[in-house]
């Protein structure tokens, strides 16, 4: 958790390096990209135009190699009072990234830690370097998590782990985040934006709409009982047998060529 500095420059830079994949920076070193309210709503503006591109496939979100964002800024945080912080809405904001219809990967190296850590529970893949360190440290600043730590964190990892990390403020190494099935995967420190951006090209190639169904069917079906899960899932594949897609990945396979997905 850091302070807050003004700067001019954009503090979420989105990057193309190609049509098919995005990638979104936390542009804020000086201060380890700690969330400020301008750092949510600007990666808001960036995810909610992300909904109706239909040549994206994959959204790589990170930071630098120092912080992937080192939680929410207590500077702005300790001049709030209740009624501030119900009119922000940041709920809102969270919920542009965590709805965001392609596959997110949180390549994090450094610190993911309050806000940063449930920043990256927003995504769907963790990729992490071996010295990411993370945590939800909030309550020794006297408050809580506020953007699904409690929530996303016990459906991950379980309601003892939750706890501990939730009442302690620990903060943990990637591979005991590993261990306790918070994070996809842990590479090398100066590999973890090249092994995602590997991920996001692979991800890139696949038929679009079998991953949105995978996506949403995993995300929906986890809070529902287990049989309306199963018919969910069920009526999932059903549709994907109306796609093109299904016909050319068939084909393909059938023929032993590289299958091409449009998408339809």
């Amino acid at each position: 958790m850091s302070r807050e500095t003004t700067d001019t420059r954009p503090q979420v830079v989105l990057e193309r390096p190609e049509p098919a994949i995005a990638i979104v920076r936390i542009n804020r070193p000086e201060v380890r990209n700690a969330l400020n309210l301008t750092v949510r709503q600007q990666m808001a503006d960036i995810f909610r135009e992300f909904i109706d591109d239909p040549d994206l496939r994959c959204v790589v979100l990170t930071g630098d190699e120092t912080s992937f964002a080192a939680g929410a800024d207590i500077q702005d945080m300790s001049q709030l009072s209740a009624i501030d912080m119900y009119m922000r809405h940041t709920e809102r904001l969270w919920g542009a990234v965590g709805d965001c219809p392609v596959p997110v990967i949180a390549a994090v190296n450094g610190f993911a830690l309050g806000g940063g850590m449930e920043l990256a529970m927003h995504a769907d893949i963790i990729i992490a370097g071996r010295s990411a360190k993370f945590g939800q440290p909030e309550v020794k600043v006297g408050i809580m998590p506020g953007a699904g730590g409690t929530q996303r964190l016990t459906r991950a990892v379980g309601k003892f782990r939750a706890m501990r990390l939730c009442l302690t403020g620990e903060v943990i190494d990637a591979e005991e985040a590993y261990g306790m099935g918070l994070v996809s995967r842990v590479v090398e420190d100066d590999q973890v934006m090249a092994t995602a951006l590997d991920t996001a090209k692979r991800l890139s190639e696949l038929p679009p709409i079998a991953l949105a169904q995978i996506k949403e069917v995993i995300l929906h079906g986890a809070d529902a009982p287990l049989g309306a899960a199963l018919a969910l899932e069920r009526k999932a594949v059903q549709i994907l047998f109306a796609s093109r897609d299904k016909q050319e990945g068939m084909a393909a396979f059938l023929e032993k060529r590289r299958p091409q997905y449009t998408g339809a």
